[in-house]
């Protein structure tokens, strides 16, 4: 199961991280039609508007690659007992994959929640075994399995 959790993260990262590289290169390329066909104060806007698209863009793709490098630590990782970043944890509300945050993952079964070592769900697990009590949103829940 973990394995395509993994996987099904990865994919996430994957999708996001082409989006991001096909609006970079649509920008690059307006930019050099703007280039070609603008002259004075409008072409000077137009440029600026699409190297500010371009500079949000850049930001975000930083930060989607600091979530592949998350994503490959959480992959090395060794089993443990405790709860940590790669753990899978069941609880008596709901199941956690804690290595980034990729939102739903179902496999047809059951339902996971990628989630980021810093979410406060995350921190109310960290460290934690099974059997376990935390407290999440004023609600008390049990943990039933660590993988």
């Amino acid at each position: 199961m973990k394995e395509q959790l993994f996987e099904a993260c990865k994919n996430y990262l994957d999708h996001r991280i082409n989006r991001i590289l096909a609006a970079m290169k649509d920008l690059e390329e307006s930019l050099e039609n703007e280039s070609k066909s603008s002259a004075g104060d409008k072409y000077e806007t137009g440029r600026e508007m699409i190297n500010l698209e371009f500079d949000k863009l850049t930001g975000q793709l930083r930060e989607f690659r600091k979530l592949e490098e998350t994503l490959l630590m959480a992959g090395r990782k060794v089993p443990a007992k405790t709860i940590q970043l790669g753990s899978l944890v069941k609880t008596s509300a709901a199941n956690y994959f804690i290595v980034i945050p990729a939102g739903e993952i179902s496999d047809g079964n059951e339902k996971f929640y990628a989630i980021g070592a810093n979410s406060p769900v995350a921190q109310a697990l960290l460290g934690k075994k099974v059997g376990a009590d935390f407290s999440f949103n004023g609600i008390i829940n049990r943990i039933t399995s660590v993988e």
